[in-house]
């Protein structure tokens, strides 16, 4: 569940060197076999991942290439665009009924699903209902407020409410996946369906064969009505490699037509100049952060929370650890990629170490040995070691803290540890980033209400909680942005997340092929259902 809002990069850290066309590194090309190669055919692109699909059920998978394969075969609600709003997708209109008690869909008549079975509301309502009784996922996390559905007609469907919630359409629109009810009703428990095999797609692309390590291949629906005429190219590839410096390698060496991952920025960097590449820049819907254990002492004390927001020089960190690939977003929650919720007065905390001392000072902190170190102020921050980004920004808020006479401990450590870490709350600074937070009414109340899923800086303040109840209660944004604003603006002076910046992600794929569509995320990027349906070679 974490990890679907999490950033899961597993991206190689350390210096690149692909610009030394090292060829003889890149992994066998499965496809050479085949004829054609696997880049170098209009009626095929090959796209590629560093991991295998761990899940093949779209309602539990949960990792980039899970949802990247089965984005491509299993329709949602909505889409989004560049600014986190929602557009249609299988749902062509929907609004709230009765005050907000009632919600209603109304979707399209021309999906079909690829055994010939059309896509109707009761695929929708079957989804949502095991989705609820089996609490799968996020989705289940989102849509608490959900009571029943009521089939209207093949293309209609409306959603009781236990209350008032404006979050409601806009989460169950783009977060769930809708799934045939004549496949998945047969299974028993929709949780524990693996779905491996004889797959059963309604999007632009079908899974058809599966070579674990190697690659993934899908074959076009002909029917897929978002694109006039279908999918453009017959067959999708995901061809699975090690690590991105590997990956980078077969796009230079036109053995992949797109690398789905973002590039690390220094990689990025030494493939600006390639005339056979391009480069797209994909606005992030999340936010790197650090979160203040406020449970512990003395992070329960909001002076000790200043004082480190204080100490980090954001620019530095913009500027160095992520190459210029990053913008501010003026410590706030409400991040510049979502326009739409901007609170233009928020300003960003200022690194000023002289500020950081008064402030340890004024609240009873000393240096009794003359170190330069406050007595009783040495915290433990976790990060996961095998983000590169992260890896570099660490280094520096230790150093910058320590001019402030803060010492931080860091812990890189291995993915799965530093999951189980942050999961306990064992730590005094949990050092992470946000993968989509596009929906600040909903994210908002999973991240800062007492009880929120993934609170992890403990924080539990009323008021918090009423301005954020008070959005969700709200049927349009614009009634929903002034609740939000004031939450967000609490959430930065009471310093309960410590946003660094939003990463500017950078998708390469061969100039060969164009048309893709760009959608915000690096789940989403060009490689989401109508961009990958659309994209053309030549």
């Amino acid at each position: 569940m974490r990890r679907t809002f999490r950033r899961a990069l597993a991206v190689a850290a350390g210096t690149l060197s692909i610009g030394l066309a090292a060829t003889a590194c890149s992994p066998s090309n499965p496809d050479s076999q085949a004829g054609g190669g696997s880049g170098g055919s209009a009626d095929r692109i090959t796209i590629g991942t560093t991991a295998d699909v761990l899940n093949y059920n779209p309602l539990v998978g949960n990792s980039r290439t899970d949802t990247w394969v089965t984005n491509l075969m299993y329709p949602r609600l909505m889409s989004m665009g560049m600014d986190g709003v929602r557009s249609p997708y299988l749902a062509s209109k929907w609004e709230y009924l009765d005050g907000g008690r009632k919600a209603k869909v109304t979707l399209r008549d021309d999906f079909t699903w690829s055994d010939g079975e059309k896509v109707t509301a009761d695929d929708v309502a079957f989804t949502i209902d095991a989705v609820a009784k089996e609490k799968i996922g996020v989705v289940a996390g989102l849509i608490s407020s959900y009571q029943k559905s009521t089939v209207i007609s093949p293309t209609e469907i409306e959603f009781q409410l236990s209350q008032v919630d404006g979050t409601f359409l806009e989460n169950v629109g783009f977060w769930m996946p809708v799934v045939p009810e004549h496949v998945f009703s047969k299974v028993g428990s929709v949780q524990k369906f693996a779905n491996d095999k004889d797959w059963v797609s309604a999007g632009p692309y079908k899974l058809t064969t599966v070579e674990r390590g190697q690659r993934y291949v899908l074959e076009r629906m002909e029917n897929f009505p978002l694109v006039e005429g279908g999918p453009k190219t017959k067959e999708v590839v995901f061809r699975v490699f090690p690590d991105v410096n590997t990956e980078a390698l077969a796009l230079r060496n036109g053995d992949v037509d797109l690398i789905a991952n973002a590039l690390p920025p220094p990689l990025a960097k030494t493939l600006e100049g390639d005339s056979k590449l391009k480069l797209v820049k994909v606005p992030s819907l999340g936010w790197a952060h650090m979160q203040y254990n406020t449970a512990r002492k003395p992070l329960d004390r909001l002076e000790v929370r200043q004082a480190l927001a204080a100490a980090v020089d954001y620019e530095a960190i913009r500027r160095v650890a992520l190459q210029g690939k990053a913008v501010s977003s003026n410590s706030s929650v409400l991040t510049p990629t979502l326009k739409q919720w901007q609170d233009p007065s928020a300003k960003e905390y200022a690194h000023d170490p002289a500020k950081a001392k008064s402030l340890l000072t004024g609240a009873g902190f000393s240096d009794g040995n003359g170190d330069g170190l406050f007595d009783g102020l040495s915290l433990r921050m976790i990060y996961d070691q095998a983000d590169p980004n992260i890896s570099k920004w660490a280094q520096l808020v230790r150093d910058s803290s320590k001019e402030a006479g803060i010492e931080i401990k860091l812990e890189g450590l291995e993915r799965n540890t530093y999951v189980e870490k942050y999961t306990a709350r064992d730590y005094d600074i949990y050092a992470g980033s946000w993968a989509i937070m596009e929906n600040p009414p909903a994210n908002l109340a999973l991240a800062f209400k007492c009880k929120g899923f993934i609170n992890y800086a403990n924080a539990c303040d009323p008021e918090l909680d009423a301005l954020i109840d008070q959005a969700r209660t709200q049927l349009d944004q614009a009634a929903q942005k002034a609740p939000i604003q004031q939450a967000a603006k609490i959430i930065t002076d009471k310093v309960y997340d410590n946003v660094l910046y939003v990463e500017e992600f950078t998708i390469a794929h061969s100039a060969e092929w164009s048309n893709f569509l760009v959608q915000p995320s690096e789940l989403l990027s060009i490689v989401n259902p109508v961009s990958v349906a659309q994209a053309t070679k030549g």
